[in-house]
């Protein structure tokens, strides 16, 4: 049975909502460190829980003879059953991700079709990221070239637009769409102008809501927020946090996700001898950082937790 979507949640609640995100297990895994994670935030009544999507990838893998055979595969899969399985044990809303990168339409319309028999009317837009080894993101020959084209059809299947357009007396889904802005630019946006543009054709294409890249200056999200509003995009704006977890977070998050790390956190990270105390003082500043949103009138925090709960749990019941 359908409940509300994100964007009921938004406009109904009466103060900012408080949600989080998870990976799906490696392949293999068993669900249970997920319901362990969950758990350990129930008591903090998240609005919802993403759950990310991995495209397959090329691995290289040594035969019985010596030589190298290129292997596909996907390491975390199961999304939308991750997902479903958690809406119908916790009664908590999930959005799962959908992306443009590694799979046809036909096989975004059929994953669609599936949240949709499964009582799931939120989803996550993304492009995803270029494959493993490359720099530059190749679409599916029948796919998406970005994620307007995406947020497009999953628009077009709430009108009861299917690709076949010789189907009738087709049923109209009902999907709440978000999409990702990038407070300090997206990585292969020639500039913030033109990323910013590319934002407003999601929006335009159909996006209810944007949640943002994680940033550690608020300062840059509240930039980022009032430079949208300039453009006429007028969507709740959810920011997205991540806490520091270890030592090696200071090179490695600039590196992975094209972020700055502001001089004084890199500061109290320098002080750090283990990553343990570099927990602790991620907890510090995603707390200070969560305070400070919450006074700003945000409609939500969104949290990065990487599959780890207790440092969430400490940062939310300090901040909220």
């Amino acid at each position: 049975m359908k409940g509300p979507t994100v964007i009921d949640l938004i406009h109904s609640s009466k103060k900012p909502l408080f949600t989080f995100e998870l990976l799906p297990p490696l392949k293999g895994h068993s669900i249970e460190r997920i319901y362990h994670t969950i758990e350990g935030l129930l008591e903090f009544a998240p609005s919802y829980i993403n759950f990310t999507s991995h495209r397959n990838e090329m691995v290289l893998m040594e035969r019985p003879d010596g030589l190298l055979e290129r292997r596909i595969t996907r390491k975390r899969p199961g999304t939308i059953a991750l997902a479903a399985a958690v809406k119908y044990k916790y009664n908590v809303n999930v959005v799962p991700h959908i992306l443009c990168g590694g799979f046809s339409k036909e096989e975004t319309e059929n994953a669609l079709i599936e949240m949709n028999f499964l009582g799931i009317n939120d989803v996550l837009a993304l492009r995803g990221d270029p494959p493993r080894g490359s720099r530059v993101f190749i679409p599916d020959p029948e796919g998406h070239r970005n994620t307007s084209e995406l947020v497009q059809q999953i628009a077009d299947m709430n009108r009861g637009h299917y690709l076949d357009p010789e189907l009738k007396n087709t049923n109209a889904t009902s999907f709440c769409i978000g999409v990702a802005g990038y407070p300090e630019k997206h990585f292969e946006a020639p500039n913030m102008k033109s990323d910013l543009v590319n934002l407003k054709r999601k929006v335009d294409a159909g996006a209810c809501y944007i949640v943002t890249q994680m940033f550690f200056d608020n300062e840059k999200f509240y930039a980022f927020r009032d430079a949208i509003r300039a453009m006429g995009i007028t969507v709740p704006v959810i920011p997205g946090i991540k806490p520091v977890s270890a030592i090696t977070d200071v090179n490695l998050l600039p590196q992975t996700f094209h972020i700055d790390i502001p001089e004084e956190l890199v500061h109290e990270l320098s002080k750090c001898h283990t990553d343990e105390e570099a927990r602790e003082t991620g907890i510090e500043w995603a707390t200070a950082q969560s305070r400070d949103l919450l006074k700003n009138e945000v409609p939500g925090i969104h949290y990065y937790t990487l599959g780890r709960s207790d440092n969430i749990a400490r940062i939310v019941k300090a901040s909220y």
